[in-house]
C-alpha cells in the first residue's frame, strides 16, 4: 500500500500545485489498485474504433443513396465482423505480449541466479548511464543484489523496458468487443427506429450524425483517463477525426454512386 493517493497527485501536477502534492503524498489510496482500470484503454478505443467505423459504412451508404435497409445489412455485418476481429487482435497481441514478458523474466531470473556477478556489474552500468557516479552506482547494485526479486523486477524496467502487467487476453478480449458494439449501435440506433416511428424515417442520417458526433465528444473527453490531456481538446480532436472518416466515407459513397 502505497502513501500516497495517485489520482490526487495527478491533479495537483495538473494545477502546479505544491501543496496540493503535499497532502497527496501523506495519503494513503487504496482504490488504486481497482481492477477495473487497467481494462478502461480496450473500453475506451474499442469504443472509438466502433462508432469510427460503423458511422463511416452509413456515411458511404447515405453519401449513395441507397435504402435505409442496405445501411442496417451493412452496418451489422460491419459491427459484429469488425468487433470479432477487434477482439480477437485484442486478445493475441496482450497474450503474445504476457508470454514474452514472462520468457524475459525467467532468463533474468535464470541469469540472476547463475551470474549474479555479470548482473550486478550490469546494473551498475545502467545506473552509471543515467549519470549516477561510478561509487554510488556500484553501491546501489550491490545493495539490490540482496533482493533477487526486486532485483530481476528493477532489471526487467531499467534494462529491457518491459513494465509487467497482469491484464487478462480473454478480459481485454471481452471488454474491446462489448465495447466495440454496444457504441458501434449508436450509429444505428436512428435507422433501427425508424421502422417503428415514421417521424425519424426522413432525418435518420442527421439523428444518427448527432448521436455519432455528441457520443464521439465524449469518449474523446473521457479519454484523457489515458492520455492526460485536456478533456475539452481531447473531446474536440476526436470529434474531428471522426468527423474526417465520415465524411470522407460519404464523399466516396456519392462519387461511386455517380458511376453505377
Amino acid at each position: 500500500m502505497l502513501s500516497r493517493n495517485l489520482e490526487k497527485a495527478r491533479e495537483a501536477f495538473r494545477k502546479g500545485s505544491t501543496e496540493e502534492s503535499r497532502r497527496a503524498h501523506e495519503q494513503t489510496a487504496v482504490e488504486e489498485h481497482k481492477q477495473g482500470g487497467k481494462y478502461i484503454k480496450s473500453l475506451i478505443y474499442g469504443g472509438l474504433d466502433g462508432i469510427i467505423t460503423t458511422f463511416a459504412v452509413v456515411a458511404g451508404v447515405a453519401g449513395a443513396a441507397l435504402s435505409p435497409a442496405i445501411v442496417l445489412i451493412l452496418g451489422f455485418a460491419n459491427l459484429f465482423a469488425d468487433g470479432l476481429s477487434m477482439a480477437i487482435g485484442d486478445f493475441l497481441s496482450t497474450r503474445a505480449e504476457n508470454e514474452y514478458n514472462q520468457a524475459e523474466r525467467k532468463r533474468e531470473e535464470w541469469e540472476v541466479e547463475h551470474y549474479p556477478d555479470g548482473e550486478e556489474k550490469e546494473m551498475a552500468e545502467l545506473y552509471r548511464d543515467q549519470g549516477i557516479d561510478e561509487e554510488d552506482a556500484r553501491k546501489m547494485a550491490g545493495i539490490l543484489r540482496k533482493y533477487p526479486k526486486a532485483w530481476v523486477s528493477v532489471m526487467m524496467v531499467e534494462e529491457l523496458g518491459i513494465v509487467e502487467s497482469d491484464e487478462s487476453p480473454l478480459k481485454n478480449a471481452l471488454v474491446t468487443f462489448l465495447s466495440f458494439v454496444v457504441f458501434g449501435f449508436i450509429p444505428l440506433v436512428a435507422y433501427v427506429l425508424s421502422g417503428f416511428m415514421e417521424v425519424l424515417a426522413n432525418n435518420t442520417f442527421l439523428i444518427a450524425s448527432v448521436l455519432t458526433a455528441l457520443t464521439l465528444f465524449t469518449l474523446g473527453a473521457v479519454k484523457v483517463r489515458i492520455t492526460e490531456k485536456n478533456w475539452l481538446v481531447s473531446g474536440v480532436e476526436m470529434l474531428v477525426v471522426g468527423g474526417i472518416a465520415a465524411a470522407a466515407a460519404y464523399g466516396i459513397g456519392a462519387l461511386v454512386a455517380l458511376f453505377v
